[in-house]
């Protein structure tokens, strides 16, 4: 097949281009930036050329929008908000306007919809969309809004030809570098990985390779439209899921910290507070219904495995250190 990603140079972008493409399939990138082959120029707001890749291709999976790892300034909120339509709705021009629309149009949206909640768990069908929850920080609705704009753009796109599904993707959780499993081992290593602000806050997740699994389930299934959670069936509490990460690397303790202190470490990271404190206890309802298979679905065994891939990538890298500093010392000149 012909998968068109929109925006796939991103941490998840990266981990769906690897395993597509080592699956055999043909796979363009579209970026701001290209950089190497398989990757083509859009600016992500306005039609171009980039356009003639997704008519006659098979599948379009948009990920492009500007990273939620920031500041939550008015600023970057509405950036946040501006990116993430936009780029939804010329993708959806595109594929409105190909002579060959793909058979389905994968787009990225985020469980961030839901509402900040302990009670229970949200799920497609009975879920609580957010926005109105008391005691929670206001601009936390608007987050919120951008997910429900995010979903909104591809919803009236008119694609007729093109089954829509809209991915309400939980943290994926990746051993590569740069990602939100490597922020919070790095926080688990230096014995910072204790309860934040008591630590009850559901966390939900995703480990990356049944996020790659989840995106090939639904692109074959040629039934399934709408909203789909992708997230890992037992969300659990930020104090047992930061105490996993420890045991999974070995660390015995972890500091707690207040909400002040999460504020200062926030601002250090150049992130907000309500990646660490909203309550985030979404399950895959229609995933489970249909039939989808976890490889990963409980935490401890998924930080277990992810450790143990990202021990390995070290461990690589040192000996091709070595190898190139043994290499650079044996050679001679002509």
């Amino acid at each position: 097949m012909k998968i068109v990603i929109p925006g796939g140079t991103g941490q998840v972008g990266t981990i769906l281009n690897r395993a597509l493409s080592r699956a055999g399939h043909e796979v363009v990138v579209l970026t701001r930036r290209p950089t190497r082959d398989g990757e083509v120029r859009w600016d992500g707001e306005s039609w171009g050329p980039w356009a003639e890749e997704i008519d006659g291709s098979d599948v379009v999976i948009n990920l492009a929008g500007r990273s939620v790892s920031c500041r939550y300034t008015p600023d970057n909120l509405r950036a946040m908000m501006d990116s993430r339509v936009r780029s939804t709705e010329v993708v959806g021009e595109a594929i409105a306007g190909a002579a060959r629309p793909p058979r389905v149009w994968l787009q990225m949206s985020t469980a961030t919809l839901y509402a900040h909640r302990f009670d229970a768990p949200n799920d497609e069908a009975t879920g609580i969309v957010g926005g109105s929850e008391p005691d929670v920080p206001g601009y936390w609705s608007y987050s919120v809004e951008i997910a429900r704009s995010w979903e909104r753009a591809q919803e009236v796109a008119d694609t007729p030809h093109t089954r829509k599904v809209a991915l309400r993707s939980a943290m994926v959780m990746s051993p590569d570098r740069g990602g939100v499993f490597d922020v919070l081992l790095g926080l688990a290593r230096l014995g910072l990985g204790g309860p934040v602000a008591g630590g009850g806050q559901y966390v939900s997740w995703i480990h990356d390779q049944d996020f790659v699994r989840a995106v090939e389930f639904l692109i074959g299934r040629d039934d399934l439209r709408g909203p789909v959670n992708l997230a890992a069936p037992e969300p659990l509490p930020q104090r047992a899921f930061m105490r996993d990460l420890r045991s999974a690397w070995g660390v015995p303790v972890g500091l707690p910290a207040t909400k002040w202190m999460a504020e200062i470490g926030a601002f250090a990271l150049r992130s907000d507070t309500e990646l660490l404190l909203k309550s985030r206890r979404v399950v895959p309802g229609r995933l489970l219904d249909e039939g989808f298979d976890f490889a990963y679905a409980r935490w401890p065994e998924a930080a277990r495995d992810l450790v143990r891939r990202r021990r390995g990538r070290r461990a690589r890298g040192r000996i091709g250190a070595e190898v190139a500093s043994l290499s650079g010392s044996s050679g001679g000149g002509a």
